[in-house]
């Protein structure tokens, strides 16, 4: 009876949540995160959202996604439960002179009513959420019918997936806490939206990480990047050490480069949905 209870028993959320934004807090996302903005300005053009429209951007982080809707002339209201990542989105906002309006907000608790949005999207952010079945069901609930779901999410096989996998084997991620990188599978996406879709577009693209040398990647990602900065942080000076060997091996599967520098092409899915 205990091991049934055990194996049943729920993850932990509000704790995993709050050492999630710590970890998010940490470093300086933004200096990596606005490397990421043609993904944002590619998925905008596949969502093909008209001008005018109301659009949320979940887990905006430093704000990619809202800047690419906002120079689209659509109504931004950009969330994320990190503080410090929106106040780097309202930043970039006013010297575009776009007027974006930001709140505080958790992905899986969405403060608004259902079918607000015309639309609803997410860039390498809603897929962190630790309960993915809940944060899936609030981007449909804010959706209003016949609106468009639009995310790019990194895929397992490809190099930020593979760069989770080998943080992973170092530091393991909480009990009961699925892979974010579900959210990069065509099955995950048709499990959670299938049935309230209309029609799933997938598409797999890829991400070109270019930096001047591997060494150099992981410097500024062990350094800014928050799951990897705590990553190393909960490791003593020898695993930090395998650690970043690891993952130099992981650079080395994937670079293009051969004069030194790091030329990484990482995939993602991007997903757009029509809402039934």
């Amino acid at each position: 009876m205990t091991m049934t209870m055990e194996a049943t028993a729920q993850p932990d959320y509000a704790t995993i949540k709050s050492k999630q934004n710590a970890a998010w807090a940490s470093g300086d996302y933004a200096r990596i995160g606005t490397t990421l903005q043609i993904v944002g300005e590619t998925l905008a053009e596949a969502m093909n959202v008209r001008p005018g429209s109301s659009v949320l951007d979940v887990a905006a982080g430093n704000g990619n996604a809202t800047l690419a809707f906002g120079r689209r002339f659509c109504h931004v209201t950009s969330t994320d439960y990190v503080d410090a990542l929106l106040a780097r989105g309202r930043s970039r906002a006013e010297a575009e002179g776009q007027d974006v309006t930001f709140k505080l907000a958790d992905a899986e608790h969405l403060p608004f009513d259902d079918g607000t949005f015309d639309a609803v999207v997410s860039t390498f952010g809603v897929m962190f959420t630790p309960n993915q079945t809940r944060a899936a069901r609030e981007m449909l609930r804010a959706c209003r019918s016949g609106g468009r779901i639009g995310m790019a999410n990194w895929t397992p096989e490809g190099f930020i997936g593979q760069v989770f996998k080998t943080l992973g084997r170092h530091v393991p991620p909480p009990a009961g806490v699925k892979s974010p990188a579900l959210w990069g599978t065509e099955a995950f996406i048709k499990e959670q939206f299938g049935p309230a879709a209309r029609h799933i577009s997938n598409e797999k693209r890829s991400f070109t990480f270019r930096y001047s040398s591997p060494e150099h990647f992981i410097d500024v990602f062990r350094t800014y990047y928050g799951p990897v900065h705590k990553g190393f942080l909960a490791l003593d000076p020898a695993g930090q050490q395998t650690l970043a060997k690891d993952l130099m091996a992981t650079i080395a599967s994937f670079n293009k480069a051969t004069d030194g520098s790091m030329q990484v092409p990482s995939e993602y899915l991007e997903i757009v949905i029509d809402k039934a």
